[in-house]
């Protein structure tokens, strides 16, 4: 019976492995994490109808699998959050076979978005970032240099990255603007007083639950949700933990700028300094209300606007 019913597939990932299952068939296989494996794993989903194909990011080994099953409706999903839901549902043991199961019910449980370009737009994201890393430390190598030889060759690896960011860029922007639903998400983003264009490249590619989260869920996710630590009459100081690190770095300057231009946002900052908190978490509450603004219009489908006194 459940053979004929739409499947969910959770996939554990390992560098010489695939180990696959289907729910709620309850079927299990294991494939080479080669070429050939690939076409194998494929020939044997064709038999279902498959809802979602379900994995975690692991770097460099899922990548040529995700290439491979470009043709059907994938989700990435978080290790730490795949293994929290093991956890709450009660499987304390880890082997490559019960992290498929799991992956396979959480997806089915959790109905993450699926998006066939998002997985392309994070991989660009992350090369983008990789590089704006690169240009910080040859910048700041750049006032030790004394020799001439090595000023030009210093100049031209700046300039190399300049351009291969620029080169980023221009196709992160015609992917988003190929695909509608993702178009009308970065509209809407940058359409926020403080968030641009790349930040909400970034917002698009690193989070697209968007706007299908609650705001509490929206900041716990990019970990701007403050953790409480309460045990009886003893209270300690709550932070910030997890979350998504490149979402924080994407918010944090625009939330530099807001709470100095921004009328809401820098009364906001300026309550929370006067309050005796901390420089950092009166930023941190200016980045989480960003977020929270970002998630809130998405999930209505409307354009920011400004507020006239």
């Amino acid at each position: 019976m459940s053979d004929t019913l739409s499947q969910t597939i959770g996939i554990d990932i390992s560098k010489a492995t695939l180990d696959a299952h289907a729910y709620p068939a309850g079927r299990n296989r294991q494939f080479a994490n080669t070429a050939s494996g690939h076409k194998a794993l494929i020939a044997w989903l064709g038999q279902w109808s498959v809802e979602r194909v379900a994995y975690e990011a692991t770097g460099a080994y899922h990548r040529e699998l995700e290439q491979a099953l470009a043709d059907l409706p994938c989700v990435k999903l978080n290790p730490a959050r795949a293994r929290r839901f093991a956890q709450a549902a009660g499987t304390l043991a880890k082997t490559d076979r019960i992290d498929a199961v799991m992956l396979a019910r959480m997806a089915s449980t959790m109905q993450p978005a699926i998006n066939l370009e998002q997985a392309r737009l994070a991989e660009l994201i992350s090369a983008r970032d990789g590089l704006m890393r690169d240009r910080t430390a040859l910048k700041n190598q750049e006032k030790n240099l004394t020799i001439p030889l090595l000023k030009r060759q210093h100049k031209q690896r700046l300039n190399q990255i300049d351009q291969h960011i620029t080169a980023l860029d221009v196709e992160l922007a015609a992917s988003i603007a190929a695909d509608p639903q993702l178009a009308r998400r970065h509209e809407i983003i940058s359409s926020i007083a403080g968030l641009g264009p790349r930040t909400a490249n970034q917002l698009v590619a690193t989070m697209p639950e968007l706007g299908s989260l609650d705001n509490k869920q929206a900041a716990s996710l990019a970990g701007l949700a403050p953790v409480a630590r309460q045990s009886g009459q003893w209270k300690g100081r709550s932070f910030i933990q997890g979350g998504r690190a490149n979402v924080r770095r994407a918010l944090y300057m625009p939330a530099l700028v807001e709470a100095r231009f921004n009328p809401d946002l820098r009364e906001k900052y300026q309550h929370l300094i006067a309050s005796g908190k901390p420089a950092k978490i009166a930023i941190v509450a200016v980045m989480r209300k960003l977020l929270v603004t970002a998630n809130a219009l998405v999930k209505a489908d409307r354009m920011w606007v400004e507020k006239h006194a």
